[in-house]
């Protein structure tokens, strides 16, 4: 039976050591740091190939840097250098979307350049195994950590992150102790990660027609329409403000995929509203720059959700193709256009929604109709996916405090 020690975090067995980040860090120079400053980066500094930067948009699902990157050439990544990360760093978002955590992949590049709004850490591998750290920030624990110091002005951000960051204290079992966890864990996400690729496919092949049919191949004599003619901005629902609602916040919807993460029963006296089939785009920066738009999908038939005000909801009017509004949100140029409509003061930057009442569109009911009959598979096996992406996640998050704080022992030798 094992004895237990009191910790910030509860208990954890008297075996098990608790030490601050700072003293996990590798000793090596810029082993803790942030990225540079937005001026020391612009867009003439990129090239084609080269050293990529991390992005907002490159922290996706999974426990990896991925997606699409920039790229500096080697002499810039150096003059960077106290920025740049490889494999096996930790890399975390301390502005915008926040909270965000990701692991830097083997094999894929020699190095990496974090981005002004995030930081990295580089650890002692005979401390601490850098899957095992990952996955404490992914518990409720670790992510309090990381956000109790959360700025309450303007955009998202974290108060002093590197001393923030510095100061967490975490759960230190011996390291094949900590692999072991690591490794039943990483088995989970594995299974999640073949779930989520499948739906990125999918969707990806969605997008393709969508810009085959409608961009590439649109017919000069289609009707043009503005969008507020096939789509309502918006929609009012008639709400009870007594009555709990699925609440959708913006950290619920992915950088690069319609994927919305669980809502929570809250009553939500001033929000926007939303129904199965409804297109949730991002009104602010970074937010929408970082490729936040999703696809609502598991409400019940007739449920109301309600979400952030930071949210455009697009809902497709009669004859138009819920689909073909979530493959237009997310096609280049219609983002290029939400973009460059932002106004307002630095950090406070929204889309301006008559903008894209006013965005220019040919349709074709005949051709439009074809699209949603072929791609309505599609959508209906992610929906699949998400169900069982939702059930492994949350066996996976109730067994990963349980491995965390002890309570569940790891057979080291298996």
């Amino acid at each position: 039976m094992s004895e237990w020690k009191e910790t910030e975090y509860g208990q954890i067995p008297i075996e098990w050591d608790s030490m601050k980040i700072e003293e996990l860090k590798a000793k090596r120079k810029y082993a803790i740091s942030m990225g540079p400053f937005g001026s020391n980066i612009k867009a003439d500094n990129f090239v084609s190939i080269g050293v990529p930067i991390i992005r907002g948009t490159n922290f996706n699902h999974d426990r990896y840097i991925g997606g699409e990157f920039v790229y500096l050439n080697e002499e810039k990544a150096n003059e960077l250098i106290s920025s740049n990360c490889k494999a096996g760093d930790l890399v975390f978002t301390h502005r915008g979307t926040i909270g965000q955590v990701c692991l830097i992949p083997t094999g894929k590049y020699d190095r990496y350049v974090i981005s002004q709004s995030g930081m990295k850490l580089s650890l002692d591998e005979t401390i601490i195994d850098n899957e095992f750290l990952f996955y404490f920030f992914k518990s409720k624990y670790g992510q309090y950590q990381l956000l109790k110091n959360e700025a309450q002005v303007g955009v998202p951000s974290i108060s002093n992150p590197l001393t923030t960051l510095k100061s967490i204290k975490v759960p230190v079992p011996p390291l094949p102790e900590q692999q072991a966890i690591a490794s039943v864990l990483s088995s989970l996400d594995n299974k999640l990660d073949l779930l989520h690729r499948q739906n990125k496919t999918l969707e990806q092949l969605a997008e393709t027609l969508f810009r085959q049919w409608f961009i590439e191949e649109a017919d000069p004599s289609w009707d043009e329409k503005n969008l507020d003619e096939l789509v309502e901005f918006n929609p009012r629902e008639k709400i009870d403000f007594q009555k709990d609602y699925t609440f959708y916040e913006m950290k619920c919807l992915s950088n690069d995929s319609m994927s919305i993460s669980d809502g929570v029963k809250r009553l939500v006296p001033s929000a926007t509203s939303y129904r199965n089939g409804d297109t949730l785009l991002a009104k602010i920066t970074p937010c929408l720059e970082n490729g936040k738009i999703g696809f609502v999908m598991h409400l019940d038939t007739k449920e109301i959700g309600r979400g952030s005000t930071e949210f455009i909801v697009m809902r497709n009017k009669e004859k138009i193709s819920p689909y073909w509004i979530y493959c237009l949100a997310r096609s280049q140029d219609f983002r290029d256009i939400a973009i460059l409509s932002m106004s307002g003061t630095s950090g406070r930057q929204r889309v301006q929604v008559d903008v894209l009442k006013d965005y220019k569109v040919q349709v074709n009911h005949d051709v439009m109709n074809n699209f949603h009959k072929t791609v309505h598979p599609y959508f209906d096996k992610i929906k699949v996916n998400q169900i069982q992406i939702r059930t492994l996640t949350q066996f996976r998050d109730t067994l990963l405090p349980k491995l965390m704080g002890g309570e569940f022992r790891v057979d080291q030798n298996e």
